[in-house]
Parts: C-alpha cells; structure tokens; sequence
C-alpha cells in the first residue's frame, strides 16, 4: 500500500513539474496511438459497412473470424510487423523497422479487427424499420447506409473509443517493432515495462497512473463529442 501511496504522489509530482522527458514520452504515446486509431477508423467504418449491407456467402464465418481476432495476442502482431519490415522481410527496402511508422501500423493491425466487428455489431443494432423506411422513401443504398451509421453513432463512437483504448495500452508490439529507442519510439507502455526490469517500480506505477489519467481524459472528451 505504501508503494501504491509513493506512486501516486510521483506521479502528480511528474505532472506538475511537467517533467520534459515524461510529456515527452506521453506525447509520443498519444501521437502514436491517436493516428493509428484515426487510420483504422478511416478503413473499418467504411469496409464494417460494406460488409453490414451486403449478403454475401459466407459473410457468418467472416464475422466470426472478425471476432475471433479480437483476442489477436499483441506480440503476434509485433512479430508479424518485424517479419514484414525486417531487412529479410518482403518490405523491408522501406525501412521504417523500429520508428514510430512501424509502431502505428502494427497498432492499426492490432485494432483494425475490434473496430471493423464493433462496427458491424452497432449498425446490426440498428432497428430493420429504419433501413426499410429509407428504402421506401427512395433512398440509395449509400444513403441507406449513411442514415444506419448516423443512427449506431453513439455505438460507433464507442468502438473507436475501444480501439484508441487498445492501441494506447499495449506494449508487446510496440516494444518488439519500436525497440524502446529513448527520444525516438519509446512511449508509456515500454517504459513501464523497461523501468519494472530496472526494479524502480515506484516510477514504473507512476507511469501507470499517468497513463490511466490520460485515458480518462480522452475518453472525457470522446464522450463530451458523443454526447453532442
């Protein structure tokens, strides 16, 4: 308990301060995963909804592997992204292994198959009276599909809020495709991990707190636009 009260108190010390190294780091943090939340919701809203109003064989199975990889472990991810743009990967000429490029695509892989199933299950969500209204009414099938989405937007929103969640906290990608580089790819997560095999876990729980509070106050904010 007392090493819990030690962390807490570090940690509001760190954010008064404005410690350089920590907003540093946490601004890294947010860059990284707010594009890479941005980018996947830019592909999953349009292609979860393609898929929603389409019938198709096998779209049931689809699904089910969509889900299915909800539970996708993080460091399969990382290792996929480091086969890939290894210098003995097929995309290694682009050379962008162990920068943040490489931390944002393996966290877009990472959340792509939770925002692109949530998306699915929040239009599913929508009543059928809404979609056959539409359609009476003469409305194409891009406008059909558009009404559906702005109906599921509260549900929508929510899976994107998720998916920055995921993306924000994990670690073994980022640690396995960014390499923890001081001032270049290390973010909260890797620094937590990099301070608890150091056995300063006073600042490592800190970091933690930190991380929790930024999250609180994006997912304040999400929910504030949500709202409206």
């Amino acid at each position: 308990m007392t090493e819990i009260w030690h962390a807490f108190t570090k940690a509001i010390e760190l954010i008064i301060s404005l410690d350089p190294e920590v907003m540093e780091i946490a601004g890294r943090s947010l860059r990284i995963s707010g594009t890479s939340c941005f980018l996947a919701s830019l592909i999953c809203l349009p292609l979860g909804s393609l898929i929603y109003s389409h019938h198709f064989r096998g779209k049931r199975v689809l699904i089910n592997i969509i889900q299915t990889l909800f539970s996708m472990p993080t460091v399969l991810v990382g290792l996929l992204v480091f086969v890939l743009f290894s210098r003995a990967g097929p995309l290694g000429f682009f050379g962008i292994l162990l920068t943040p490029t490489a931390m944002v695509i393996g966290q877009m892989i990472l959340i792509t198959p939770l925002l692109l199933g949530l998306t699915i299950s929040a239009l599913s969500g929508v009543s059928k009276e809404t979609v056959d209204t539409a359609t009476s009414l003469g409305a194409s099938g891009f406008q059909t599909v558009w009404l559906v989405l702005r109906e599921a937007r509260y549900a929508v929103l929510a899976a994107v809020i998720m998916g920055f969640g995921r993306a924000i906290s994990e670690v073994g990608c980022a640690m396995m495709v960014g390499g923890n580089i001081r001032g270049f790819t290390r973010v909260i997560t890797t620094t937590i991990s990099m301070e608890t095999s150091k056995g300063d876990f006073e600042l490592a729980m800190a970091l933690g707190i930190i991380l929790l509070f930024l999250a609180l106050i994006i997912n304040i904010v999400l929910n504030r636009l949500q709202q409206r």
